[in-house]
């Protein structure tokens, strides 16, 4: 009985500590001090999942006719688990435990058969150091720290009992044994230390309770005292968290008081507003039926298509390009981009043909160069864009280069242009 004393001494100062420590955590509750739990959003399915590895200590607790509850020698512990937590009181985790232990040393002797005796000895392990346990499991864990002292991110310890149940099996020569596998339940708790968002520092007690039937200390051919063995155990490990790993709360919608009863003032001012609203809903309801009278003329119109309002209708009629048309350069440059050789492939083909007499106004920005450069700098983008047209046909142009002497707006980028004009 010393291994569960210690297990639950240990238990107890964990659970006093940890209430301890979230008793001095207080930025989780409100003006009032009252303590602020959920509704919480609902993450992603990988959202609050970790995965752990930890190592310590085990031992057996058995019993055999007069032997009575007797304690085994202390071994290895090692585990691996991967779980989640579906909200900051609930969650699941899945792993495998390792054990080893050394057989306690004993001999009995029965009969078997009505006549026949049989003597073993260290639990049907005679020639075995250690014995091995493996242990699937799966674990349903309960938050308490964050059930009643409510969710806090950045809380030092949390406290996790949950209860346990999967298989275990005896690894040894299946010569000795009629079955190496039994079903494992109990109790655990869980202790969580935060080391920062990722990893958490975990203590872990597990008392696994099996059935001793044939799987665990019988020769081959006989069955088990239908008794139980217990397995104590106690680890320290590292636990990993993936993904998101806090939870958001709704957000709170607080709602308008209204004072309860009314008396006649409050009523008829109410009822004087409603009145002057269903007048407001009915005016906006004419404005819209007024614009959608109004609209309808306008329901056939095709996209793309150029109209002219006369004598009360909509003509269809073809496009016509506006004048004067201006082209952009950049910083120090009369190299026409591809941009504005669109814009004049454009202008050319749906405004000019070639009787159309033009006239080029080129300008450079004063807030750059000096009065000789921007003039040279007018000419070269008037005679590139003098040059483009006759490309396409256009050879009737005239050009005036007025440097930095027409600036006529305000933001630079604009008077580093041609203005194109038809004449």
């Amino acid at each position: 009985m010393k291994g569960i004393k210690f297990l639950g001494a240990l238990a107890a100062a964990s659970l006093l500590f940890s209430f301890s420590v979230s008793a001095q955590e207080n930025n989780n509750r409100d003006e009032n001090g009252k303590v602020v739990r959920g509704a919480y959003e609902t993450n992603k399915w990988y959202d609050n999942t970790f995965i752990g590895v930890a190592g310590g200590v085990n031992t057996v607790f058995d019993s055999y006719e007069s032997h009575g509850f007797e304690l085994g020698q202390y071994g290895a512990a090692a585990e691996l688990y991967f779980g989640k937590w579906y909200t900051p009181a609930i969650g699941v985790r899945f792993g495998w435990q390792g054990l080893s232990n050394e057989p306690r040393d004993f001999t009995h002797t029965y009969e078997a058969g009505g006549s026949k005796t049989v003597t073993f000895s260290k639990w049907a392990f005679a020639n075995e150091e250690q014995v091995p346990f493996n242990i699937l499991h799966g674990d349903f864990l309960w938050n308490i720290s964050n059930s009643i002292g409510g969710y806090k991110e950045t809380r030092f310890w949390d406290f996790v009992p949950y209860m346990s149940a999967g298989l275990l099996a005896v690894g040894a020569d299946s010569k000795t044994l009629i079955s190496n596998w039994e079903y494992a339940m109990g109790p655990g708790l869980l202790n969580v230390l935060r080391l920062n968002d990722r990893i958490d520092l975990t203590l872990d007690m597990t008392y696994y309770i099996v059935a001793d039937r044939d799987f665990y200390a019988m020769p081959q051919g006989h069955v088990g005292y239908g008794r139980f063995i217990g397995f104590p155990k106690a680890t320290v490990g590292l636990a990993f968290n993936l993904f998101k790993t806090n939870f958001d709360r709704h957000s709170s919608i607080t709602p308008t008081i209204i004072p309860v009863p009314f008396t006649l003032d409050q009523y008829n001012d109410l009822a004087a507003k409603v009145k002057a609203l269903e007048a407001e809903n009915a005016a906006l309801k004419d404005k819209i039926a007024a614009l959608e009278a109004e609209n309808a003329k306008y329901k056939n119109f095709k996209e793309g298509q150029t109209y002219i309002y006369q004598n009360g209708s909509f003509i269809e009629t073809e496009a016509t390009v506006a004048t004067p048309a201006i082209v952009y350069f950049d910083l120090g440059s009369a190299k026409l981009s591809q941009r504005e050789k669109a814009h004049l492939d454009f202008y050319a083909e749906n405004a000019l043909d070639a009787d159309t007499e033009l006239l080029l106004i080129g300008s450079a920005d004063k807030d750059t160069g000096n009065a000789r450069i921007n003039q040279k700098l007018s000419e070269q983008r008037c005679d590139a864009v003098k040059k483009y047209l006759a490309g396409k046909g256009i050879n009737n142009v005239e050009t005036l280069a007025e440097g930095d002497t027409n600036n006529m707006y305000n933001t630079p980028a604009k008077n580093r242009s041609v203005t194109v004009k038809i004449k």
